[in-house]
């Protein structure tokens, strides 16, 4: 058996099993293969890293990297969080707040129905997978904000 990874036009990669390189052509030229994730049948190999076996006259066992046990101090934890908070702070300052819009004007701003510009806002788990999955770039916030409308 062989293994090789396979790729779509939408860049989707996957490994599949043949039984010889000559199966693999047949399978292709026949239009047996498609991909997992959109089920394009236009399929061609994707680079591949060769499975190199070791040399049999190194190392086998593993020499681990010393770790530190002691853990942060809670003043260092705070100083990280700060910093955290003032970072997020200062790009949150340059976007606009669109509240539960979040999906759907990320999306028209993707579409080139809304000039583009930075947002934030509230969406579901749901709505950024879809928009992820739709290729609009969206990211998670690393702190929870205070919507606008709740600050008193």
């Amino acid at each position: 058996m062989i293994v090789f990874d396979l790729r779509c036009p939408q860049s989707h990669v996957f490994e599949a099993w043949f039984g010889s390189s000559a199966a693999y052509e047949d399978q292709r030229a026949r239009g047996l293969l498609a991909c997992p994730v959109c089920g394009d049948a236009e399929i061609v190999k994707a680079a591949m890293a060769p499975n190199v076996g070791a040399k049999g006259n190194t190392r086998t066992e593993i020499i681990a990297k010393p770790q530190s046990t002691t853990p942060p101090s809670p003043a260092a934890l705070k100083a990280a969080l700060h910093a955290l908070a003032t970072a997020q702070a200062q790009a949150l300052a340059k976007s606009q707040w669109v509240g539960r819009a979040f999906a759907d004007t990320a999306r028209a701003m993707h579409d080139g129905e809304v000039a583009a510009a930075p947002i934030h806002g509230e969406t579901t788990l749901a709505e950024a997978k879809a928009l992820i999955e739709e290729g609009v770039p969206v990211a998670a916030l690393p702190l929870p904000i205070v919507p606008p409308d709740a600050v008193n």
